[in-house]
């Protein structure tokens, strides 16, 4: 792709909000109480200006520095990077976003570890601190070429991977370590199919395993007898997400071998991220579909994972850029390997950014829809208030219905509601 660097960045903006969530949110073997929002604000030499939102999360990030500081301290961290970023920017040039991140992240590594002392920073930490002026950077990028839709923003090499035009979504609901089982039970009540069920729990790796395998005996349990229009077979759908604590792979089949003594095995979609980064095993001939996510950090991770066996491709643009999803998306679609979208628990407006990556994706092999997992309304202490800040918080297309998210022409016409001003943010970042 050429790069003219006709958008040039003349001045930025950031400032941040703590939103406490309902009650301590578990996994990677930690816990969290808030999550930081940030906006960016840019400013282009045409006098083109946009606002781009990030949800900081440090535990998903790096752990490690998550554990290492406290909680407020290590958001510090992240948004002092996010900073750093926005002084980098400024007098900076581009042609696309995605040559501008690929630009800026190199330099961020160094700052990380300048920043946090930690010399082998998780990239997960880097990106993550680079949502929300990734977002803004597209949205600065649509206002100077005229792209005014979600569809014509994309640039045409990214097109392919992001062709289709969903009719629904499943959500995947996530059961925390925590979350009760009534809880899960009025879940399904409600509608949702796609149990997203946290694994990995904290402890030894026996311990860690034996608390998951009885975690999924109980909630198992629980629905094994319920039933759903949104299958072909009417089965309730389990997913697993260790977020790579798991060791070995021979660890994972034990919890594999567990689920199928249980009669729970034909109901796991797929395993998400059960192994840690560095683990290079094969994952193939397990029966289940395994997906990578946490341990993707660019186009030559995406290629090595599927070599591995990796069967499925998480994207996570509202924790490791836009841009950089666009490229594992188009790299999965030529693989022929398809994608979901996975949540950072983030507010709702990113959910809507991401409910377009989704619903651009082909659809999920036997289910006939996108994927993806949204879960801030149930662990947000002021969900509400923050949906007001939503330009288009009242759509339809925002609400679940049976599980799904339900995309009319409207949804797709109006971009969910991304290039709309929110007048709660601006204030925030002062434009006037």
């Amino acid at each position: 792709m050429p790069k003219n660097n006709n958008i040039q960045i003349t001045d930025t903006y950031s400032d941040f909000e703590r939103e406490k969530l309902k009650i301590p949110f578990g996994f990677k073997g930690g816990y969290l109480s808030e999550l930081w929002q940030t906006g960016v604000r840019l400013t282009s030499a045409k006098g083109n200006r946009s606002i781009g939102l990030g949800t900081q999360s440090v535990l998903y990030g790096d752990p490690d520095i998550f554990s290492s500081w406290s909680e407020a301290g290590s958001n510090a961290l992240m948004y002092a990077l996010t900073e750093r970023a926005l002084q980098l920017v400024e007098s900076m040039s581009f042609d696309t976003p995605v040559g501008l991140m690929e630009e800026l992240v190199p330099d961020l590594r160094r700052e990380a570890r300048r920043i946090t002392g930690k010399q082998d920073v998780n990239e997960n930490f880097v990106l993550n601190a680079l949502v929300g002026l990734d977002n803004a950077a597209w949205l600065l990028y649509a206002a100077e070429t005229g792209r005014n839709t979600f569809e014509k923003m994309i640039p045409a090499a990214y097109k392919p991977a992001l062709s289709h035009h969903n009719d629904q979504i499943g959500v995947m609901f996530q059961v925390s370590y925590g979350m009760s089982l009534e809880d899960i039970r009025e879940a399904v009540n409600r509608g949702y199919f796609i149990i997203k069920i946290k694994t990995g729990q904290p402890g030894t790796q026996r311990e860690m395993l034996q608390k998951d395998k009885d975690r999924l005996s109980e909630i198992h349990d629980l629905l094994n007898d319920r039933s759903t229009v949104q299958t072909e077979d009417g089965r309730i759908l389990y997913t697993l997400d260790a977020n790579g604590r798991y060791k070995k792979r021979e660890t994972l089949e034990e919890l594999i071998n567990h689920a199928e003594k249980i009669g729970a095995w034909d109901h796991i979609l797929f395993i998400e991220e059960p192994l840690s980064d560095d683990n290079e095993q094969k994952v193939s001939g397990l029966g289940i579909p395994i997906a990578a996510d946490d341990s993707l950090h660019c186009e030559e991770d995406v290629r090595k994972r599927i070599e591995q066996g990796y069967e499925v491709i998480v994207l996570k643009g509202i924790a490791k850029t836009l841009s950089l999803s666009l490229k594992m998306a188009r790299l999965a679609h030529k693989e022929g390997i398809p994608c979901v979208c996975s949540d950072l628990t983030v507010n709702p407006i990113l959910v809507d950014w991401h409910k377009l990556l989704a619903a651009h994706l082909p659809p999920f092999p036997g289910l006939d829809m996108g994927i993806m997992e949204t879960n801030g309304d149930m662990n947000y202490q002021n969900w509400s208030q923050m949906k007001s800040y939503h330009p288009s918080g009242d759509a339809s297309w925002t609400e679940v219905t049976e599980g799904t998210f339900e995309l009319g022409d409207d949804f797709y016409e109006e971009s969910a509601g991304i290039f709309y001003p929110s007048s709660h943010y601006e204030k925030l970042l002062s434009v006037t």
